[in-house]
């Protein structure tokens, strides 16, 4: 009989800030993109679900519109390099401004996104039981056409309660 998979992906929406209107300001092409994972109840402690979102082949996205492909990439950079290690814990209020930083980096967002924001992403930051923001790795850890982005951030948040892992991934091409 097959083991139940620590993860299973469900979904994954994407926020794009082109979407909104940002009258004198720029969008600066930035996004967010949150895939969701449902959390097996099989599940043991946060560093081996960092080890299963790692392995799992939704991780390999490079996120430059490619899409999701068997790669060892992921982000910006080679995917033996990131490691449950590279992630370190933070609370909600470490992350949640983390997000709203970037995100009002050129002036307050609108409030259709940042309604969007609060609902979509700041909500399950503070539902989380953990949360995870990805570090910084070494420069020759960056892939072969790494780093395209100009602000990335990277964020795990897993919800015991919900049995659910987020994926969140903030940038600007």
């Amino acid at each position: 009989m097959e083991p139940v998979p620590t993860l299973v992906h469900r979904d994954s929406p994407f926020i794009n800030f082109r979407d909104f209107d940002f009258d004198e300001g720029s969008h600066g092409y930035r996004w967010i993109d949150a895939k969701r994972f449902q959390l097996s109840s099989e599940a043991l402690d946060d560093r081996e679900v960092l080890a299963a979102l790692i392995a799992h082949p939704q991780f390999r996205d490079t996120y430059d519109g490619a899409g999701v492909q068997d790669w060892p990439r992921h982000g910006q950079w080679w995917l033996e390099r990131i490691t449950p290690d590279a992630y370190k814990t933070v609370d909600a209020e470490t992350a949640v401004d983390v997000v709203h930083s970037w995100a009002n980096q050129h002036g307050d967002v609108q409030e259709s996104l940042a309604s969007r924001l609060r609902q979509e992403i700041y909500t399950p930051i503070r539902k989380a039981t953990s949360r995870y923001l990805l570090g910084q790795l070494p420069e020759d850890a960056f892939h072969d056409y790494g780093p395209i982005h100009i602000e990335y951030h990277e964020l795990v948040l897993i919800d015991r309660p919900a049995a659910t892992l987020t994926l969140l991934v903030a940038a600007d091409d």
